[in-house]
């Protein structure tokens, strides 16, 4: 898929002169081939949570943009990652969800260790030049940070820790305790656009005042700004004091903090993943492609201790607030995804205030594809 050609497209680091991703990045199916090798097979990938894997004998698969995965804990207690396909015919190791002492193919038979070595297989007499000790799934690159999973297909990944820069250390100093947080709730909503065109609306507030008037009415505008970092980016969003004539509900939690919520966290990490801490919880955004014109993505919110009352109250507002933002982000996004298509666009200019992030974005996109 290499060969196509990007050279439609040279970003500059001055934001003043730049220009936007050619419509073509977004419309043509091929772009979408591309960035599955070039982005989505060598970036780190949040595939599930460590309570999935948390005992000797746990495994789960999933399907990363069309590659087959298994994750599983050994009784060594080492967490693994492979590809969910045998060495024989390749087919299935593992289907679902579970826990168990081996793992055997749904086609031959052929059974594997939790450590993906090859432990039997069945009629196999007399196979010339083949060694059982020679066989093993073939191993992915996996990480665990908070109570997340991550995986990488790439050989030698750029670690994980490097990716995400300053963002631990931040969230400690914080005080927040994201490995003691427990999945509470899941919305999943799939929008009519390319996944870019959802990312670039997330990394900028200046559409706010226009696609999101009750958000607006909340927020400082004014002081909105997103900082960027080598693969990360962070938004600043401060909330407006409340009048007393405010009757205000749940509040988008993507963006919003009270008095005592004056530590929020909002990042984007790239390509397509979104995290925001809070005192009482934390919120994940995923972004996953499911062709080039249409994208899946992944609401989960993250409790210490989800329990009743004011809190669950709470949690509730939020959700329904935050659900009608995302109605919002999908509308805004479809039509933009139909503007793409006219034959009268192609690229357009960056506001230098308020659209730092959806460059910076952009940029990290052309890096990878032209690797």
């Amino acid at each position: 898929m290499s060969h196509l050609d990007l050279s439609d497209f040279n970003p500059t680091t001055d934001l003043a002169r730049a220009s936007t991703l050619p419509a073509r990045w977004y419309t043509e199916p091929q772009f979408l081939e591309l960035e599955k090798e070039k982005i989505f097979w060598k970036t780190w990938q949040l595939v599930g949570r460590v309570d999935m894997v948390s005992r000797p004998g746990d495994f789960f698969t999933y399907d990363l943009l069309g590659e087959p995965l298994l994750l599983t804990r050994g009784v060594d207690h080492q967490l693994r990652g492979f590809f969910n396909v045998c060495p024989h015919r390749a087919g299935p190791v593992a289907v679902g969800k579970g826990n168990r002492k081996s793992l055997q193919c749904r086609y031959h038979g052929w059974t594997y260790g939790l450590d993906g070595r090859l432990l039997t297989q069945p009629e196999f007499e007399g196979v010339e030049n083949w060694r059982k000790e020679d066989i093993c799934l073939p191993a992915v690159r996996v990480e665990e940070w908070g109570p997340f999973v991550f995986v990488n297909l790439d050989p030698q990944p750029v670690p994980l820790a490097e990716i995400f820069g300053a963002i631990p250390a931040e969230v400690n100093r914080a005080g927040f305790q994201p490995e003691q947080m427990q999945l509470v709730e899941r919305r999943d909503y799939v929008v009519e656009a390319n996944w870019k065109v959802y990312v670039d609306n997330y990394l900028e507030g200046y559409h706010i005042p226009i696609a999101h008037p009750g958000l607006f009415r909340e927020i400082d505008y004014e002081q909105y700004r997103v900082d960027t970092y080598r693969y990360y980016s962070s938004q600043y969003a401060p909330i407006r004091p409340l009048r007393p004539s405010d009757n205000l509900p749940g509040r988008d939690r993507r963006y919003l903090r009270t008095e005592e919520e004056a530590q929020a966290l909002y990042y984007w990490v790239f390509p397509n993943l979104m995290l925001n801490f809070y005192p009482d919880n934390m919120q994940i955004n995923i972004i996953v492609p499911l062709s080039h014109e249409r994208t899946l993505t992944i609401f989960e919110w993250y409790f210490k201790q989800p329990g009743s009352g004011e809190g669950w109250e709470s949690m509730q507002q939020s959700i329904a607030f935050s659900d009608q933002v995302q109605k919002e982000d999908m509308e805004i996004c479809e039509t933009v995804q139909k503007g793409l298509r006219s034959r009268s666009y192609n690229q357009g200019r960056f506001s230098v205030k308020r659209e730092n992030g959806v460059h910076h974005f952009q940029s990290l996109v052309h890096e990878f594809l032209s690797r």
